[in-house]
This record gives C-alpha cells, sequence and structure tokens, in this order.
C-alpha cells in the first residue's frame, strides 16, 4: 500500500540512472529535480510543488531515472507502487487528462529539439503538406503522394494553388496506376498480426462502426495536416515518417494495439508526422469530439496511452543524445550502443552482435546523409570495428 516516506533536508530520493519503479506524490516540503540538458550539457533543475508527481515516466517506462531528486527542506512523500499508481490514476479523470497532456507536450519539445539539430527548415502546413507530397513522389511512392495530395486538395479548396496541386495529383495518380499494371500479381507478404489482450474491449462489435481498413501504402494522417482523429490499430502495421529538408526519414513501425495521431488532438497542432500502412491495416478511428470522453471512460485505455507516451519520450531523448556527439565515429558507435539497448544480448559469452539494418537506417538514426554516414563506416571497417553485409551489420 502507498507508504509516506520522511526525508530530511539535502536527503538524496533517489540518483538519475537509478532503476526505481516507485511513483512519488509530494506531500509536503519541497524537491529539487536535477539532470543536465543533452543538447547543451548545462544543469537543469526543476522544483515539485506540492500534490504534484515525481518519477512517473522512468517507473511506468521501466527505465533508469533521468534525474536526481533531492528535499530541499525536511520533505514528506507518498510512494507508491506502479500498480498503486494505475488504481489511482484509473479513477481521476482530470489527472488522466493533465498528465497526457504534458507528456504530450514534453515529446513534442523533444521532436522541435530534434528538427533543430536536423536543420529542418520549418514550414507552413500548406508548404509542409506539398513537401510531404514531393518527397513520396521523388521515391516513386505514388500511391502515397496521391493521398497527401487529395488530403490537401480537401483540407484546403480554395487555395491559390488549387489548379497547380491537381495536375501533381494527376500526375502522380497516372503513375501510379502504371506501377499497379506493372506490378500486379505482386502479391504482398504481410503477417497479420491482431491486438493484444489488454484492449480485448475494442474488438467488441460495439466498436466496429469505427473501424476502417487501409491498403499498402496507404497514407493514414498526413504531417501538417490539422488533427482531427486519433487512431488505434487493430491489425496490421502502421510505419511513421517524417519529411527533414525534403527527404522521408523513418521514424518508427507501430503494432496493433498501439495508437497514433493522439498528440494533434491533445495539444491542438498540426500532425507531427506521417503515418501510413505498411501493408493491410485495419484501425479504429476516433474523433476528436469524443477523444476525453472516450479516454476517461476507459482507464485501460487511458493508462496504454501513458505508458506509451513514457516509451516514446524516452526513445526521442536516447536518439536525440545521438544527434549531438559531435565526432561523427563516435556517432555512428552510440548508434550500435542504442541498438544493442534496444535488442539486449541473450547470450552474455556472446562477443559481436549481428543488427538487421542497412546503411540508410545507419544514416537515418545518426542524421547524416548516407554518403557520409558510408564513408565514416568505412573506416570503422578499416579498423575492423564493423563488417557490413548487404542487409545486415556485425559491430
Amino acid at each position: 500500500m502507498p507508504k509516506a516516506m520522511q526525508y530530511t533536508k539535502g536527503s538524496i530520493i533517489y540518483f538519475e540512472g537509478d532503476k526505481d519503479e516507485r511513483i512519488f506524490i509530494m506531500q509536503s516540503g519541497a524537491v529539487l529535480l536535477s539532470s543536465t540538458d543533452i543538447e547543451s550539457g548545462l544543469p537543469v533543475a526543476e522544483q515539485v510543488k506540492s500534490g504534484e508527481f515525481f518519477g512517473v515516466k522512468s517507473a511506468l517506462g521501466h527505465f533508469g531515472r533521468e534525474e536526481t531528486a533531492t528535499a530541499l527542506v525536511p520533505t514528506v512523500a507518498v510512494a507508491l507502487s506502479v500498480q498503486e499508481f494505475e488504481i489511482l490514476f484509473s479513477n481521476n479523470k482530470a489527472l488522466i487528462m493533465k498528465m497526457l497532456r504534458v507528456f504530450s507536450n514534453q515529446l513534442r519539445q523533444i521532436h522541435r529539439k530534434t528538427e533543430s539539430i536536423l536543420n529542418n527548415v520549418s514550414a507552413d502546413q500548406q508548404s509542409g503538406m506539398l513537401a510531404v507530397a514531393k518527397s513520396f513522389y521523388d521515391d516513386e511512392q505514388y500511391r502515397s503522394a496521391c493521398d497527401v495530395y487529395l488530403k490537401f486538395l480537401k483540407r484546403y479548396p480554395n487555395t491559390s494553388q488549387k489548379d497547380e496541386v491537381a495536375k501533381l495529383y494527376a500526375n502522380a495518380k497516372l503513375r501510379k496506376e502504371k506501377l499497379a499494371t506493372h506490378n500486379r500479381g505482386i502479391t504482398n507478404d504481410f503477417e497479420d498480426e491482431s491486438a493484444n489482450s489488454s484492449l480485448k474491449i475494442f474488438q467488441l462489435p460495439a466498436f466496429e462502426r469505427f473501424a476502417k481498413t487501409y491498403e499498402p501504402g496507404e497514407v493514414i494522417i498526413s504531417e501538417y495536416e490539422p488533427g482531427d482523429c486519433f487512431y488505434l490499430i487493430q491489425s496490421g502495421r502502421v510505419q511513421l515518417v517524417k519529411c527533414v529538408n525534403g527527404t522521408k526519414k523513418n521514424l518508427d513501425i507501430l503494432k496493433p494495439g498501439e495508437f497514433f495521431g493522439e498528440m494533434a488532438i491533445l495539444d491542438n497542432s498540426p500532425r507531427s508526422a506521417t503515418c501510413m500502412a505498411a501493408g493491410p491495416v485495419k484501425c479504429l478511428e476516433f474523433n476528436k469530439e469524443n477523444f476525453e470522453l472516450l479516454i476517461t471512460g476507459n482507464p485501460q485505455m487511458a493508462l496504454l496511452l501513458l505508458k506509451l507516451f513514457c516509451k516514446r519520450i524516452y526513445d526521442q531523448k536516447r536518439r536525440f543524445r545521438i544527434l549531438v556527439v559531435k565526432d561523427l565515429q563516435a556517432r555512428l558507435a552510440d548508434v550500435f550502443m542504442m541498438l544493442d539497448e534496444m535488442n539486449p544480448v541473450m547470450n552474455g559469452a556472446e562477443k559481436q552482435r549481428r543488427f538487421n539494418v542497412t546503411v540508410a537506417d545507419i544514416s537515418h538514426w545518426a542524421g547524416l546523409t548516407p554518403e557520409v554516414t558510408r564513408d565514416e563506416i568505412n573506416k570503422l571497417v578499416e579498423k575492423r570495428k564493423v563488417e557490413i553485409y548487404d542487409n545486415y551489420v556485425k559491430f
């Protein structure tokens, strides 16, 4: 059960890096959360107020503490287990929405910092959507380009660029049809997956009216478009991509039981990435109007979304740490370290790791061009630090 913990002035509640799955609520006193800014290396401090939580992200995400927590004065904080927090969280609708918005804002801030490091030129919503469509077109993904052009025309029917975009759409559609004719008879190997058991409630017939199906390559939401819906994947996989200076960058692959599109609803901002079907996909689509009702009325769903935010924040911070490494070979080595962390070795005697990634994948993680990445990897190959094969790397 929750336990009130008393700390004297100067006591360390936990250190940065500690594995500790307790979540705290400040009852009285003052606690300072201190860490180091990833980009500048300068100290960062935040004071926790009475009634506020701390230690939530690392506990729910099952990773090391991101900061050191110190009692500034004699302090009382209530310690909860993850299970106890989940019960409290599930019964407090105001807390649910507050924490989701806080975590969504934190994730959005990390995205902005990442774009700044990559020198991504910000664009208005209309120019941004057209840049996304062009990046698909340039990669000969004409189906996806058509989808974004069509979304643009529906979103902005009175734009001065209407005729020009209509021509671009017609051209992409023609090329899509030619490509479809050429590829006729080619099947899309795809292993169907169903949503995990924790979301069985959403398999009930009552939710079928929210179901939408998507074909391989179909764009579900486009980066830069306004956000008025969010999605829960029932089957299939959804690929997240971002347009950085006219080039597509793969962000993630989402599986059944995961959400996407929720950030734009929580903070009333444009979509931060494009989500497309990586094979046949079935999703539940919920609109902005019933988002809060759905989330607060289904605590299990709210908890899953909160844990998803914790994971995404941790993952994005880890990737951001790679981008701030100045030495290029050290940066590439840190990419391999991240891959090692994501896929822990089962055999402790294993001295060399094999990662199923390509040079293009590594260049994405490192924020470098494929040409620079290949040059730097070749240097590591010469030092016998890395072995490169067609579809995998040994490190």
